[in-house]
C-alpha cells in the first residue's frame, strides 16, 4: 500500500530532554490513522514536525514522499491541519476567518462548490458565522478550524486533539464529516487521547509512549494483546472449571473470568455444555490496551494523589 506518512527512528530533543525516542510510525493511503497517547507522548510534537513546523534531530520523517521541513509550502497544499487549541482573529468574523484559511489552501470567495459546502458545514456544525472571533467560545473556535478543514478537500487531514472543547453531539458531527472525507479517498492522522473517539472512527492505531511507538496495527491486531471478559449466570454451586480461565470469581450468582482473546472459541463448547444462561462476552476495549501500557504510571498518580 502507499505511503502517505512515513517516520524511521524520528528524534526531536529540547536540550536535555527527549520529546521523541526513536518514533517509527507509517500511515497508508486510505486509513483513518490512530495516533493514542496522554499528553506529554511526543504526538503534538511529531504532528509539528509532519508539518514542517519544527525541524527534527535526527531520523527520517517523509509526507507524500517528500521532507516537511524543506517542502513545507508544496505538502500544506494537499494537508488540512486542525489542532486542538484554536485561536481566532478577534475583528473578524466567523465566516471572514473561514475563507481567509481556506484561500491558503487555494479555496477562492466565489467558488460556488467552496460556498456550498461551507454553508452546509455551518449548518451541521451550528455555527453562527456572522460573529466577531473575540465572542467565540473554545467550541466555537474549534468550528472555526473544522469547517476550514473540511470545506475544502484535501488528501492528508492531520488532526491534534480535533474534538475539544466539543459537546457530544457535534463530536458526533465530526465523525460523520470524517467518514465522508475518507470515503472521498481522503487518509487521516487523528491524535487524540479520548480512547471512545480513537476505537469508533479509526481503522489503524498506533499507541506512543514516551516519544516511540509501544504497539501498532489494526484494532483486531492490537485486541488478541489483551483478554476477553466473560461472565454468566450460574447456579448454586462452585464455579465451574472453564478452559484457559483467568480471575475466575462468582458473585451473586454471576460467574465472571477472562480469557486470552485467542482462545475464547475453546472455551464455547464447554459453556454450551453447561447451558450457561445470559452469557456476555465483551472483547477488550482500546482502553484496555492502553492501561496495559500505562498502568503503571497510572498506579504511580495515584500513589502521589
Amino acid at each position: 500500500m502507499t505511503e502517505i506518512v512515513r517516520t524511521r527512528d524520528l528524534t526531536k530533543r529540547y536540550g536535555r530532554v527527549a520529546a521523541l525516542d526513536g518514533l517509527d510510525l507509517t500511515v497508508t493511503a486510505g486509513q483513518v490513522h490512530g495516533f493514542l497517547g496522554p499528553n506529554g507522548a511526543g504526538k503534538s510534537t511529531t504532528i509539528r514536525i509532519l508539518l514542517g513546523l519544527a525541524r527534527r534531530t535526527a531520523g527520517e520523517a517523509v509526507v507524500f514522499g517528500g521532507d516537511p521541513w524543506r517542502d513545507a509550502s508544496a505538502l500544506h497544499r494537499r494537508i488540512a491541519y486542525v489542532p486542538g487549541d484554536v485561536s481566532v482573529w478577534p475583528n473578524l468574523t466567523g465566516a471572514e476567518a473561514i475563507d481567509f484559511l481556506s484561500r491558503l489552501r487555494g479555496a477562492g470567495r466565489r467558488d460556488e462548490r467552496y460556498r456550498a459546502a461551507k454553508d452546509r458545514l455551518c449548518e451541521v456544525f451550528q455555527f453562527d458565522p456572522r460573529k466577531k472571533g473575540r465572542t467565540y467560545s473554545k467550541g466555537n473556535r474549534q468550528k472555526v478550524a473544522l469547517i476550514a478543514a473540511f470545506a475544502v478537500p484535501a488528501d492528508l487531514y492531520i488532526f491534534d486533539e480535533p474534538t475539544s472543547g466539543l459537546d457530544p453531539l457535534m463530536e458526533l458531527v465530526f465523525r460523520s464529516e470524517l467518514q465522508r472525507v475518507r470515503g472521498a479517498g481522503a487518509t487521516v492522522l487523528l491524535s487524540s487521547h479520548i480512547l471512545p473517539e480513537v476505537e469508533q472512527v479509526c481503522d489503524h492505531v498506533s499507541i506512543i509512549r514516551a516519544g516511540r511507538i509501544v504497539e501498532t496495527g489494526t484494532l483486531a491486531e492490537l485486541r488478541h494483546l489483551t483478554r476477553t471478559s466473560v461472565s454468566f449466570t450460574a447456579g448454586a454451586g462452585s464455579p465451574p472449571s472453564i478452559p484457559g480461565a483467568h480471575d475466575l470469581e462468582s458473585d451473586g450468582g454471576r460467574v465472571r473470568f477472562s480469557l486470552d482473546s485467542d482462545r475464547v472459541t475453546e472455551a464455547l463448547p464447554e459453556l454450551a455444555r453447561l447451558g450457561v444462561e445470559g452469557l456476555r462476552i465483551e472483547p477488550p476495549s482500546l482502553e484496555d490496551l492502553f492501561l496495559r501500557h500505562y498502568g503503571d504510571d497510572v498506579s504511580a498518580g495515584r500513589e502521589h494523589s
